[in-house]
């Protein structure tokens, strides 16, 4: 593959997609950016048009038409069954690329962290995911699809369980802690009686304000014990589900097993008491592992697998290129 020649990436999310198109030698060419993608929450008609627009954006600002890319890779959320990948896979099709392939954003992130594509992938962003993938190829998920069904991860599944801990811990029915304060500072409130019966009179029963676990992290770090409690426990869940797909992947025998952290949560809030736990929890069941926290963007996991179909190396230089780029934010 030449100089000119050029990958698409594309990292599809419950809030934004994003397109990023690289040339040969890893060097970031364009990027067009919209809205949600994911066709669970909006709807594939809405979801597809996302990801049109955000490649369309990327193909204008390159100058470039659908038949200069040489391969086109979608990671996208809210492909956690196989009923999904029978909806979204068809209206990809219509998007006129030669070559292409998608896979959920999970293994999108696996890519990000392992150089081998094999290992376990831990999403906690909004929401929380977990895969692997091991030697032979063979895939595996774990959660992913809501409290209902197993899931106790996300940012804002940890901001309800926060909120929860500060009332009681305010009514006496928990060890006191700076939640409450930390509570009446994000939502602007003098007192918790008034947050309270503020959000009784709006009927609001789940908090979901990710941004609250910022808060949570501040008061872990201040030394409040139940915040700690709060996060050794999201560490818990996470190993607890790292070491079930490991399980079901057959152990990864002898090896060093990568446990690649994406998401807010784990690359943003860096939490030494979520992680220090979540590696005392794999190592209760798996000899070696290694913690890889990406230092490059999610896009940056498709370009990297598009490279992987076109039999393109991943060297050092291209994955500082693609470090230095960053992501949309």
């Amino acid at each position: 593959m030449t100089q000119s020649a050029y990958i698409l990436g594309v990292d599809g999310g419950g809030s934004k997609t994003y397109a990023v198109i690289v040339n040969g030698n890893g060097d970031k060419i364009s990027s067009g950016i919209s809205g949600a993608s994911n066709h669970q929450s909006i709807g594939i008609d809405k979801a597809i048009a996302h990801i049109n627009e955000s490649i369309d954006q990327a193909l204008q600002a390159a100058g470039l038409s659908h038949s200069d890319i040489a391969f086109a890779q979608y990671g996208l959320a809210g492909l956690d069954r196989q009923q999904d990948y029978g909806i979204v896979r068809p209206a990809l099709s219509q998007i006129p690329f030669a070559n292409w392939d998608m896979v959920s954003d999970t293994f999108e992130g696996l890519r990000t962290g392992s150089t081998s594509n094999t290992g376990v992938v831990l999403i906690c962003g909004t929401g929380s995911n977990a895969a692997g993938r091991n030697e032979a190829g063979e895939t595996v998920q774990v959660g992913g699809i809501g409290y209902l069904y197993g899931d106790n991860l996300g940012a804002n599944y940890m901001a309800t369980t926060m909120f929860r801990a500060a009332v009681r811990s305010w009514e006496g029915r928990e060890i006191p802690s700076i939640l409450p304060d930390k509570l009446l500072q994000y939502f602007g409130f003098p007192t918790m009686g008034a947050l309270i019966n503020d959000f009784l009179d709006r009927d609001i029963q789940y908090i979901r304000e990710g941004r609250l676990t910022i808060s949570l992290h501040e008061a872990a770090s201040e030394g409040d014990t139940l915040a700690i409690q709060l996060l050794k426990e999201a560490g818990n869940e996470l190993g607890i589900t790292a070491n079930t797909v490991i399980r079901k992947l057959g152990g990864f025998k002898g090896k060093t097993i990568p446990i690649v952290l994406v998401g807010s949560v784990l690359q943003k809030g860096r939490s030494p008491y979520l992680l220090n736990e979540l590696r005392r929890v794999l190592e209760l069941d798996n000899p070696s592992v290694e913690l890889i926290i990406p230092e490059i963007a999610p896009v940056y996991g498709s370009i990297l697998l598009a490279m992987d179909h076109l039999q393109i190396p991943a060297t050092a230089e291209t994955m500082n290129k693609f470090n230095a780029n960053g992501g949309y934010e």
